[in-house]
C-alpha cells in the first residue's frame, strides 16, 4: 500500500448527502476481485449519459477536476452495500483523500485498509472547501497527515482527528497484512518453537 504522508492536489466537490457505494461503484461492475481497473467505472451513473459518452455537467469530467486526488462531498458518505470495491474504485480512479462530514462506518473502514484518508470535518467547513475547489488548479488543498491539518489555498490550518493506529498505517503505508508481516520473525520463532513441541503438527509458511 502506497504510503500517505502530505497530498497537495485539486479537490473536487460533490456537494450531495448518502452517496452510497452504489452510486460509487454500481454492483454490476463487481465480478471482479481486482484492486485496479475500477476506476473508469466510478460514479458511472453520474459520468456516463445512457449512450456511454461523458456528462460534460460532471464534475469529474471537467479540467481540472478531471484528475482531482481529494472529494469533498457531504454527510453518510458510502452508505449503503459494503462492498469494499467503493473504496477500490476511488483509489482506481485516483482519489487519495476523501472529505465529509461523516461517513458509514463499514466504508470508512475501508478506506484506511487501502490506503485512503477519510476525514471528518463540520459541514460549514466542507461548505469552505467546496467553495475554494471552484477556483480550478489555483485552488489546491494541501493534506498534511503527520501535523493532521488541512491547508486552504488561503493559507488557512484546518484541524482533524484521526485513530493514531490508523495514522500510523497510512504513514507507514501498511494494510492489515503488511501489519501482520512486521512480526514474521517472531510468527516463525514461534511456529519452530511449536514444531520442536509437536512434531506431528505442520508448519505454516508466511511465503
Amino acid at each position: 500500500m502506497e504510503k500517505f504522508t502530505t497530498l497537495s492536489a485539486v479537490a473536487a466537490a460533490l456537494p450531495e448527502d448518502n452517496i452510497d457505494t452504489d452510486k460509487i461503484i454500481p454492483a454490476r461492475f463487481l465480478k471482479t476481485t481486482q484492486r485496479t481497473g475500477l476506476g473508469k467505472y466510478a460514479f458511472d451513473s453520474m459520468r456516463y449519459r445512457p449512450d456511454g459518452s461523458e456528462n460534460p455537467d460532471f464534475i469529474l469530467n471537467k479540467e481540472p477536476w478531471r484528475k482531482a486526488e481529494i472529494l469533498v462531498t457531504y454527510d453518510n458518505l458510502g452508505c449503503g452495500s459494503s462492498r469494499e470495491h467503493a473504496p477500490w474504485a476511488l483509489l482506481d480512479f485516483g482519489i487519495r483523500c476523501v472529505i465529509a462530514p461523516s461517513f458509514a462506518d463499514i466504508f470508512f473502514n475501508n478506506c484506511f485498509k487501502n490506503g485512503i484518508l477519510p476525514i471528518k470535518l463540520p459541514r460549514e467547513v466542507c461548505d469552505q472547501l467546496m467553495s475554494d475547489s471552484t477556483m480550478g488548479s489555483n485552488a489546491r488543498l494541501t493534506i498534511d497527515l503527520p501535523r493532521q491539518v488541512v491547508i486552504r489555498p488561503d493559507g488557512e490550518e484546518v484541524p482533524f482527528e484521526i485513530d493514531p493506529f490508523r495514522k500510523h498505517m497510512l504513514l507507514e503505508g501498511l494494510d492489515d497484512i503488511g501489519q501482520t508481516l512486521q512480526h514474521e520473525t517472531e510468527i516463525k520463532s514461534f511456529e519452530h518453537k511449536v514444531a520442536g513441541e509437536r512434531p506431528w503438527m505442520p508448519t505454516i509458511t508466511l511465503d
